[in-house]
């Protein structure tokens, strides 16, 4: 996309990323000086939820036509496309959906993608419905760490989000199953958006202080085309970190490494921290370091991208590992994604993947 395209949102200057680990592996780059460090992976496109900015009844009702089993990833294909990417330097690993824990045997997958050589963290992204019965079992198969998606306390608020009447204290025992398995602190992720949940922000907050677990908040986002997006729906960052500092004073921490999505802050009383994630007013394309694995194999180079490159094909017409990390290699290298630096209402109407299909 042009550099002259007009911006409409505030956006980071863009800046080289360092290295963030695993020195030794070899290091891939793109157009933009950026390494491949982080495999998002999504594992179904199904979900227990019928969240309204992500995957609303209207178009994903009873009527709706979900991926065949044939046509979704094996944990064999996924693991060996885990190991492709480790060659290349990847080493942080997230498991999304849909709701990745209602495909069965998760576990069994973790432990698949724990073994991979050159894979230090794995984590998972879930709305905790069926973490109470299988925190445990991710946690001894090698899962490091938990992501929840909460978007309120209040529970007449959190029924008509999730849209099909779950009740927020399940989601609380889900939490606190994560945590007595060892897997916190958890990360408890807040999508922000106005005339939804903007009265949240600080009952979420006052609930989680204290907890040891880490709230973040994330601005609406216009991840695929069926979230009926806008500009004046966004909440933005500066109006979260205010009216979270006007509450309890806030100080900033530096990112826990380089890459990092979330702007840090701890409150100043010493009761634990907060994030903020601003993908739409203040872009962080230029740290990006995250390529997106659908469930059916096509791979995603930016969260925002609307064609994806075909990795089953290669997988299941005999394409040894080699050929497939050559592929990837190039695929990388080319990638010059900074969306979110270049959005405008117009861009942020163009043809893009569902979040159901990518996560987040």
């Amino acid at each position: 996309m042009a550099e002259n395209v007009p911006r409409v949102f505030g956006r980071r200057p863009f800046r080289t990323s360092p290295l963030q680990r695993n020195p030794t592996a070899m290091t891939t780059r793109d157009a933009l000086h950026r390494p491949l460090r982080d495999l998002r992976i999504s594992v179904t496109d199904r979900c227990n939820f019928r969240c309204v900015y992500c995957m609303p009844k209207e178009m994903f009702g009873s009527d709706h036509t979900f991926l065949p089993r044939a046509e979704i990833l094996s944990f064999e294909e996924i693991a060996r496309l885990a190991r492709v990417f480790a060659g290349l330097g990847v080493n942080k690993l997230r498991i999304t959906g849909g709701e990745p824990l209602v495909r069965h045997d998760m576990e069994e997958l973790v432990g698949m993608l724990a073994a991979v050589e050159g894979i230090e963290d794995i984590t998972l992204t879930t709305n905790a419905t069926l973490l109470p019965g299988k925190a445990e079992a991710l946690r001894d198969a090698g899962l490091n760490r938990i992501t929840v998606s909460l978007d309120a306390i209040d529970d007449a608020v959190f029924r008509r989000i999730n849209d099909v009447g779950y009740p927020v204290e399940r989601v609380l025992e889900g939490i606190q199953a994560a945590a007595e398995a060892g897997l916190g602190p958890v990360k408890v992720n807040m999508v922000v958006k106005r005339g939804m949940n903007e009265d949240q922000i600080l009952p979420m907050a006052r609930h989680f202080r204290d907890t040891g677990h880490i709230l973040r908040f994330i601005e609406f986002m216009d991840v695929g085309n069926s979230n009926g997006w806008r500009m004046d729906d966004v909440v933005t960052a500066a109006q979260i970190r205010d009216t979270l500092d006007a509450e309890w004073p806030l100080e900033p921490l530096d990112p826990n490494y380089p890459g990092e999505v979330a702007s840090r802050y701890r409150f100043a009383d010493g009761a634990g921290e907060v994030g903020i994630i601003s993908s739409v007013t203040e872009p962080f394309c230029s740290t990006c370091s995250r390529v997106r694995l659908s469930a059916q194999g096509e791979l995603y180079t930016c969260l925002f991208g609307g064609q994806g490159h075909d990795l089953r094909a290669l997988l299941r017409g005999g394409a040894p590992d080699g050929e497939i990390g050559e592929f990837l290699k190039a695929l990388w290298s080319g990638r010059a994604d900074r969306y979110s630096e270049l959005r405008t209402e117009e861009t942020a109407a163009r043809p893009k993947v569902e979040m159901s299909h990518i996560g987040g």
